[in-house]
């Protein structure tokens, strides 16, 4: 889909901890799809990835959390690893941030342990949800139906299990973003 994003700005919210490939791989397919992609976190500077079991790559941080504002963005994107999203969770301008993208029916992505931040914000309840197998009972706790698929499509939020579902996630997030605003449930295989 080159080109379906061109003129779209999407959010990346991550700090120290997320896991490497959540964050790469879906950043370099949404900038192949023509979109700008910033990473904002309330940690300046670089934050550092996780590769599956040891530190890995340091990614530059384009907006400081305290500055990044919803209406500067089309959508957004969180990536899992499961410091990540634990982090971010504890922090009120995060949850705030990630909350106004549902309040201005923006669409969101979320990976692997990413649906944390959708069970802070209160977001899953009354939606279809997958992630890493471990969140299940939180989003079942938060309203929110839980299966075991690749990704799911569901009212305006596309979600992943884990690393394995990235081309899969990948696909689903850019259609979504490239339709923007009250996109539909779908469940995908």
């Amino acid at each position: 889909m080159p080109n379906s994003l061109q003129g779209k700005t999407i959010a990346i919210l991550a700090t120290d901890g997320f896991e490497q490939s959540e964050l790469l791989k879906p950043k370099q397919a949404l900038e192949r799809a023509g979109a700008k992609t910033r990473v904002v976190s309330p940690k300046g500077g670089k934050i550092k990835g996780w590769n599956m079991k040891e530190w890995g790559k340091e990614v530059p941080v384009d907006v400081d959390l305290k500055f990044a504002k919803p209406e500067q963005f089309d959508a957004l994107l969180l990536p899992g690893g499961v410091m990540n999203p634990d982090k971010l969770r504890m922090e009120p301008e995060a949850v705030h941030f990630v909350k106004q993208f549902f309040e201005h029916n923006k669409p969101v992505a979320a990976i692997c342990h990413g649906p944390w931040m959708l069970v802070e914000t209160d977001e899953v309840r009354g939606r279809t949800i997958t992630s890493w197998p471990s969140l299940k009972t939180d989003i079942r706790n938060a309203g929110g139906t839980w299966v075991d698929k690749e990704v799911v499509v569901s009212n305006n939020i596309v979600t992943s299990r884990k690393p394995d579902d990235i081309p899969a996630f990948n696909r689903e997030m850019i259609e979504l973003f490239s339709k923007g605003m009250g996109a539909g449930e779908r469940k995908v295989a």
